[in-house]
């Protein structure tokens, strides 16, 4: 008999994450099977695995290159769904979560999804470009795939909601905060994971000053009190504060109005300059990969990963100020988990916080990198966003 499964999907703007967690067991962090959709604006790929890590498919999809990247999308979807649907004998999909980026002030909780929502979110389209286009087709298409299933989204802006009215104001006039144009946040579903399972590593100073550094090819910090956002580096939309794989984080608004006035570019070229063009591609020439700029002999390499820790280590500060000390500062996602001479670079830079690095533990990945004699403890924690979607599932179906 078919087992009752929930399906997370996380449909980002260059590949779509999904998994399968068995519903009889809500606390089992582990998916019953996993597996991405990459490739895409180049040509996709599907590959996906067990609980035990054995490839279930391994797909490319040639047919599907030199497509626009848009059209890219909706068909990796739908090759997604067709494989989804010729494999699941063993599972009974009852539900469906999405991580959706931007619920704007109108969600600050994850919510069994109405058409009014679906279009309610297709609205919110400007405030996230890149992705929120994708959160939306992920939901028609599996919308369209299992007909009469919950669909849940579930809001990478909700977590952020706890902050102070103060930390979300620009200095702007009050009629356009007043229409919405204020910080938000993003990435919440993975600082939300990452404060449940503080305490497991922190006992009770998972309550104290703590900064999590979201570390990927989109990249963002957070600073938390009592494992609740009170401030963080993205604003209004996912494109502020750090420097990222391709987006160029804060910048003075002046050079816009400069390159609109001067370089005669609309906002169409714009918002391809600071989405698609800069960050560590723009800066290196050569490539959003970390990996690939870490192991180039190229100067602009190092100068891009330079700039990076740079950027986060001043953006550590702020966050510091904001909680008057830090007690604790943790890495996670791509970046923040796997390459250590970013950790070290980051560390070395804030000594001045009473930190102290333990270069060999930093050197193979331990969870604790930090060394005895630091006033910080320095944590690197896999997240996991799925997980943290299928239990929001779990709990508005049981409710």
């Amino acid at each position: 008999m078919a087992k009752p499964a929930i399906l997370t999907l996380n449909a980002g703007s260059s590949s779509i994450k999904f998994a399968l967690f068995e519903l009889a067991d809500p606390l089992r962090q582990q998916a019953a099977l996993h597996g991405e959709l990459d490739g895409i604006g180049a040509q996709p790929r599907l590959k996906a695995k067990d609980a035990g890590g054995a490839v279930l498919a391994e797909l490319t999809f040639a047919e599907l290159a030199g497509l626009p990247t848009d059209e890219q999308h909706h068909r990796t979807l739908d090759e997604l769904a067709r494989w989804l649907d010729a494999h699941d004998d063993a599972w009974r999909i009852v539900a469906v979560g999405h991580r959706v980026v931007h619920g704007a002030d109108r969600y600050a909780a994850p919510i069994v999804l109405a058409p009014a929502d679906i279009e309610a979110l297709a609205g919110f389209i400007p405030l996230a470009p890149l992705h929120q286009p994708h959160n939306v087709a992920g939901i028609r298409a599996l919308a369209a795939l299992l007909p009469g299933v919950p669909q849940v989204a579930c809001f990478d802006t909700a977590f952020h909601m706890t902050q102070p009215e103060i930390a979300r104001r620009f200095a702007l006039p009050r009629r356009l905060s007043d229409a919405g144009i204020k910080r938000y946040g993003f990435h919440g579903l993975s600082y939300e994971y990452i404060a449940r399972v503080l305490p497991q590593h922190l006992g009770a100073k998972a309550d104290g000053r703590i900064a999590v550094a979201h570390l990927g090819n989109g990249a963002s910090m957070c600073a938390m009190r009592d494992k609740k956002s009170i401030a963080t580096t993205m604003g209004f939309t996912a494109l502020d504060g750090l420097m990222m794989g391709t987006r160029c984080g804060a910048i003075d608004p002046g050079v816009l109005l400069h390159l609109m006035e001067f370089h005669g570019m609309d906002a169409a070229g714009i918002t391809k300059l600071l989405y698609k063009e800069s960050g560590l591609l723009g800066v290196s020439g050569l490539s959003q990969d970390m990996r690939a700029l870490l192991d180039s002999p190229a100067p602009e390499a190092a100068e891009a990963v330079e700039l990076f820790c740079y950027r986060i280590a001043r953006e550590l500060g702020s966050l510091a100020a904001a909680l008057g000390g830090l007690d604790a500062l943790v890495f996670t996602a791509g970046i923040g988990e796997h390459a250590a001479p970013v950790r070290e670079r980051i560390c070395r830079q804030s000594e001045w916080l009473g930190m102290k690095l333990d270069d060999a533990a930093n050197a193979r990945h331990e969870i604790r990198i930090s060394s005895d004699a630091s006033m910080v403890d320095v944590l690197v924690l896999p997240t996991n966003e799925e997980w943290m979607i299928a239990q929001h599932v779990t709990n508005l179906l049981t409710a």
